[in-house]
């Protein structure tokens, strides 16, 4: 082969190295342009799933209900789905046991009820397989009612499945089918996903049985959940889909998808799954007991806004606040009071409202912890003996609702109080406090009530009605004034604003 060679380079051994050079440089630049090639381009930085739904694909189950008549039912024989379901059936010609209007089925709507005990379809969803053995994770609400839980694998086998134990508050449900050497799935670590990565589902929209859909985590945390913080995606999910496992490109399950957010009953670009590892610390419990076991401390709470944590000094909006305590309660008995800031769980800072049911629940019960909360100004640690969850039963307040006589004259923020009668005090569980009898201005303009009780203003317990006059005389008028207020069962905070002059 003849070697390459340019005019200005002849002759001379010392030219040899810039010869090799420029070689070298023009094959750079060859191999270059050929990286860049259009479809190549076009490719780069996007995911190929094929390899995940072929390795993960046949732990993805699709799970069908059924539920026994138990009445004779007339009409529409019971039959629920609107007319764009149906029509999207129709039109794509998808057979469905019992389904009006598609092939093969006779319509069903008017004709005669069903007989009593005969099993008709109640829903299909998703699972997937946890272990070789056949235990299958999928949602609470997919197999909740059913009489019969049937689940089908990718090689079309069917088996009947055991429900082991479902928990409505995370929607999680754990079922059993009797066979053994079956593919199950990975399970990923969630605190390494990240927004913005590619993820998976596979599922059974619409019945349509291992469908696969891909998208990105939108959002971390999200709040839509007593006991869970969701994830949430742009993968579309519809009906069908739920229980089935969100895939993150390892191959590994990261979250059941649960959820979507719809104004019209389909996928609009918002979809919510389940962490997996919530999940699993659920269906652990599941597997050994059948039900889920949850601490309380019993208290009632709400967020607290940037405008409050400012007004009564916690400076950085967070915590829970303590809108009513349970009487006789764990928090009761430790001297949680209404109105108290929960700020740290045994020195686990409680970020948000949120987080403060997700740390008790996951308390066993028995166990004792310190709660940090900020009361007035200050900050106090209090003993409190975590017990098992059991929501407390509401109870009605009558003498609360007494008015008192000789109500103080108006104040200048706008309310006119009065003191607490010991029946009010009785009733309402509290040792001080003074009740609003008449209220106008900037006060009303706040939200305040009659009947409404004042427990603190400006971060100082309100003792009488006198006391709180004296409270009120020394406040600067143009500034606002935080005060603690009791309404029924709940506590809260209330920032009162002077009137614009």
């Amino acid at each position: 082969m003849n070697s390459l060679s340019f005019p200005w380079m002849t002759g001379g051994s010392s030219r040899q190295p810039l010869r090799v050079f420029l070689l070298a440089l023009l094959s750079g630049i060859v191999v270059a342009v050929g990286a860049l090639s259009p479809n190549q381009a076009a490719a780069q930085g996007l995911p190929d799933f094929t390899e995940l739904v072929e390795r993960v694909g046949p732990a993805v189950v699709n799970i069908r209900t059924t539920e026994r008549v138990r009445s004779p039912r007339g009409g529409g024989g019971g039959f629920e789905l609107d007319e764009d379901m149906l029509e999207f059936f129709r039109r794509f010609g998808i057979p469905i046991p019992g389904m009006p209007g598609t092939p093969g089925q006779p319509p069903r709507r008017g004709g005669p009820p069903m007989p009593e005990g005969e099993p008709q379809q109640r829903g299909v969803g998703s699972g997937f397989i946890l272990t070789a053995d056949g235990f299958v994770m999928t949602n609470a609400h997919v197999v909740e009612g059913a009489d019969d839980v049937l689940v089908t694998l990718t090689d079309k086998r069917e088996f009947k499945a055991r429900v082991i134990g479902s928990d409505k508050r995370t929607d999680v449900a754990l079922v059993k089918i009797e066979a053994t050497g079956l593919p199950f799935v990975r399970i990923g670590d969630v605190s390494r996903l990240k927004v913005g990565e590619w993820v998976m589902a596979i599922g059974s929209p619409f019945g349509l049985d291992n469908t696969v859909t891909a998208g990105i985590v939108s959002a971390k945390a999200r709040d839509t959940g007593e006991f869970l913080p969701f994830i949430q995606t742009d993968v579309a999910i519809n009906p069908g889909n739920s229980g089935g496992p969100l895939i993150n490109l390892r191959g590994e399950v990261v979250g059941i998808n649960s959820q979507i957010y719809s104004r019209s009953g389909g996928f609009m670009g918002i979809s919510f799954a389940i962490p997996i590892d919530e999940a699993i610390r659920v269906s652990d419990q599941l597997r050994t007991t059948g039900r889920v076991i949850r601490g309380r401390i019993g208290v009632q709470i709400s967020p607290v806004t940037k405008e409050v944590a400012e007004s009564i000094g916690l400076g950085k909006a967070g915590g829970a606040l303590v809108q009513s305590v349970e009487p006789g309660g764990p928090a009761d008995k430790g001297g949680v009071e209404a109105g108290d800031i929960i700020t740290r769980v045994e020195g686990r800072i409680v970020e948000k409202s949120g987080d403060l049911p997700r740390i008790i629940g996951n308390t066993k019960p028995g166990q004792k912890l310190t709660l940090q909360v900020f009361r007035r100004g200050s900050f106090k640690d209090l003993p409190v003996t975590v017990v098992e969850f059991d929501p407390p039963e509401t109870k009605t307040r009558s003498a609360a609702a007494e008015p008192s006589k000789n109500p103080a004259p108006m104040s200048a923020i706008g309310v006119a109080v009065s003191d607490l009668t010991e029946a009010q005090k009785r009733e309402l569980k509290v040792k001080s406090g003074v009740r609003i009898e008449t209220v106008e201005g900037a006060a009303a303009r706040a939200g305040l009530r009659e009947g409404d009780v004042i427990m603190a203003l400006d971060n100082i317990e309100v003792t009488s009605a006198r006391q709180f006059e004296t409270i009120v005389a020394k406040l600067d008028k143009s500034k606002p004034v935080t005060a603690l207020v009791r309404r029924g069962e709940w506590v809260n905070y209330v920032v009162i604003r002077p009137l614009p002059r």
